[in-house]
């Protein structure tokens, strides 16, 4: 993988790990959104969503523009299509099947003394 690729991959991932931006990308889903709208439902100050606001920003995943004096917020949805196409190569493996599995574990493994199922 390209260093360039790499580093957005691990800015796209470093900004996701925190539930705050996950939660603020979530309301950007349904709108463009002022600075203090992201802000209100979080019991933070606006220098802290700022500053949130600015990794996602960082990372690419939002953009902010000046609109008069209101700062505002706008989802970029195809910032994580780089993470999507990594993420997808994982799903190559077949779903694990968990009854079979277990009636394998069943079949392979000697049952207890007490012919009780191993829990």
């Amino acid at each position: 993988m390209a260093g360039g690729m790499t580093r957005d991959l691990d800015q796209a991932f470093a900004a996701l790990a925190d539930p705050t931006r996950r939660a603020i990308l979530g309301m950007l889903l349904e709108d463009d959104m002022a600075v203090t709208d992201v802000a209100d439902p979080f019991d933070m100050s606006l220098a802290a969503i700022s500053k949130h606001l600015g990794v996602l920003s960082a990372a690419g995943l939002i953009s902010q523009e000046k609109r008069g004096r209101v700062k505002w917020c706008k989802l970029e949805p195809d910032a994580l299509r780089a993470a999507s196409v990594w993420m997808q190569g994982f799903g190559q493996f077949e779903p694990v099947n968990l009854d079979a599995f277990e009636r394998f574990l069943e079949s392979e493994l000697p049952s207890t003394q007490s012919g009780e199922r191993r829990e």
